[in-house]
């Protein structure tokens, strides 16, 4: 757990130290877009956060690379390294959209390339998790497709939640922290030489990343991740998702004091639950208008929670606790009877529900009242 702690504070430092120089040359440069209609800030503000989230990241991971453990992760192994290859492309690839504001079509070539990267040299499924069984893969070729499918839609789904302060920032870390617990947990209580893990060591690092970043992006922003971060993340999360369920196939969930295999199956899309749903209704929402999937609107779930009387920084703390919500709520089944975790989750929801939807239903009660 020391040497994780000490590579996510290593990604915390160096994010929090970039993201501070990524702030004072964007503003100098003037690195920044015009301010669109669908943005909920009135003055130009740098996207460069996201290199900054990356060098933190970066850095952790070649010092992990060298120090005691954590550099076990990488003995004979270049899945590390693929995947902080496909990140490097993404980053590029985004840096390029935020200050350039490329073609859809353009950002999703290098989406795939991101994709391609990390399943060629880095991380690829090997089962399709799925409930009460697993489907194992087989064919190389499918394996690699449906990895990089996998992380173009996580990339994505990141991407178009990143519509407030500190909110993508926010829900890495939740998310990010309820992954880390779970891979280390099932670590530790297993029967093994080698307790390294690698996607406990992403999430940890990506935890960390986000951290140094969020006192700069917090409401009222002074800087943006941009496209580079969002999608960074998303990566990022879909390559710890992508092996944290490859260990299924190993039995290592089977052997760590008896806990159930649904949870890595569940967990992943309980922390991607959010931005999933936000990508699967913007794509509904736009084709239905004929419009193109990939074109910007101001229909997100964030924009709803404005619309309905809600502040921006109440809007961002609600979508946190959603995501502590359905992140700890999976991972609760890990520890607890699923019983009892199963009606706290329902009582949680139910909750959760009432408490985003009251500014609408106060609203028409005194419509009805007058």
């Amino acid at each position: 757990m020391i040497m994780y702690l000490l590579m996510g504070l290593t990604a915390a430092i160096v994010s929090y130290a970039a993201t501070w120089g990524a702030r004072v040359v964007g503003h100098r440069l003037e690195l920044h877009l015009p301010i669109r209609s669908r943005d909920m800030h009135s003055i130009p503000v740098s996207r460069l956060g996201g290199v900054a989230i990356f060098l933190g990241i970066m850095v952790a991971l070649v010092v992990a690379s060298q120090s005691f453990f954590v550099k076990d992760i990488y003995r004979n192994n270049f899945s590390p390294w693929g995947v902080l290859a496909g990140a490097a492309v993404i980053v590029l690839v985004g840096v390029a959209d935020d200050l350039l504001d490329i073609r859809w079509w353009v950002k999703l070539i290098g989406q795939s390339a991101a994709g391609l990267t990390v399943a060629l040299w880095g991380v690829r499924m090997t089962i399709v998790p799925w409930v009460p069984e697993p489907i194992y893969l087989q064919n190389e070729t499918l394996r690699v497709v449906l990895t990089a499918g996998l992380i173009v839609t996580t990339m994505n789904a990141f991407n178009f939640i990143d519509g407030l302060d500190g909110l993508a920032a926010g829900v890495a870390i939740i998310g990010g922290t309820a992954f880390f617990f779970t891979a280390y947990w099932v670590h530790r209580n297993a029967v093994l030489l080698d307790y390294s893990d690698l996607a406990t060591l992403i999430t940890a690092v990506l935890v960390g990343g986000c951290l140094g970043f969020l006192p700069h992006n917090w409401f009222p922003s002074k800087i943006f991740m941009g496209d580079s971060g969002a999608m960074l993340i998303g990566l990022l999360m879909a390559s710890a998702g992508v092996v944290s369920t490859g260990q299924i196939s190993s039995g290592l969930y089977d052997r760590a004091n008896g806990i159930s295999t649904v949870i890595p199956i569940l967990l992943p899309f309980a922390v991607l639950f959010l931005p999933l749903l936000d990508l699967g209704l913007a794509v509904v929402r736009r084709t239905a208008r004929g419009r193109s999937p990939w074109s910007a609107d101001r229909g997100h779930l964030h924009h709803k929670l404005l619309d309905i009387g809600y502040s921006h920084r109440t809007a961002v703390i609600l979508m946190y606790l959603w995501t502590a919500v359905l992140s700890f709520g999976g991972l609760a089944f890990a520890i607890f009877p699923w019983q009892i975790v199963l009606a706290v989750d329902i009582f949680a929801t139910l909750v959760m529900g009432l408490v985003t939807a009251w500014p609408y239903l106060s609203r028409g009660n005194a419509e009805t009242t007058a």
